[in-house]
């Protein structure tokens, strides 16, 4: 799927990150690996260790653990969480959220779609003062949401190459995203490309490729 055509990320940026940025990015996976649906999800995820269906429910987890994380009753600005997990193979990711198996790709659309929408509902209904704990620290709604909205389109990139399909994230969406959560990275190079390169899954003309990284959450570190 083509998105409209990178340009720099200064130019791309046009405001905050956002609840409808998250819905456009969970909707734009969805519509994207809909065609792989009958492809095999057990194959590896891109560049991942673990399987297309391990990762899709990688995703869904983020999401519902960031809706989780910015819009408890009562947030934790401290490391720790209450939820148990599982793994369906020793080298497969840890999850809380799981799709049905016996339901197919569709029953993995499904999940994305209820865990997305549990993080748009969360950012548009949780004050801007409000924070709460992720593994790099602490963070606000507009934070929670340019995480939800840089894994999706980074999984979706490893899930399309895994099961067959072209995607390419929209300019914009990416440039809101680096610009929140990404301050070391170059600013004058196209968005997508960039956003890759931020997460260890691509080359930058002139930097060297990254084989660790991490995001700054922090409200005002950006």
């Amino acid at each position: 799927m083509s998105a409209e055509p990178n340009t720099t990320a200064s130019a791309a940026v046009t405001g905050p990150v956002t609840a409808d940025d998250v819905a456009q990015a969970v909707r734009l996976a969805v519509t994207t690996l809909r065609p792989a649906a009958a492809a095999d999800w057990d194959a590896p995820a891109g560049p991942l260790t673990w399987t297309c269906w391990e990762t899709g429910e990688h995703l869904a987890d983020d999401l519902f653990f960031y809706a989780a994380g910015i819009g408890s009753l009562s947030p934790r600005t401290e490391p720790g969480d209450p939820y148990g997990g599982d793994r369906r193979r020793p080298e497969g990711p840890l999850n809380t959220v799981t799709a049905d198996r016996e339901g197919g790709a569709e029953a993995m659309f499904r999940t994305l779609e209820d865990c997305g929408g549990l993080l748009v509902a969360v950012v548009r209904a949780t004050p801007p003062t409000a924070r709460g704990h992720h593994v790099f620290g602490v963070s606000d709604p507009e934070g929670f949401a340019a995480m939800g909205v840089v894994e999706t389109l980074v999984h979706t990139h490893d899930l399309a190459l895994g099961l067959g399909v072209p995607f390419e994230a929209p300019a914009d969406l990416c440039a809101r995203s680096l610009r929140r959560l990404f301050p070391d990275v170059p600013r004058d190079t196209p968005p997508w490309p960039t956003l890759l390169w931020a997460t260890g899954r691509g080359d930058l003309p002139g930097h060297a490729r990254r084989t660790s990284w991490r995001w700054y959450g922090a409200p005002g570190a950006t």
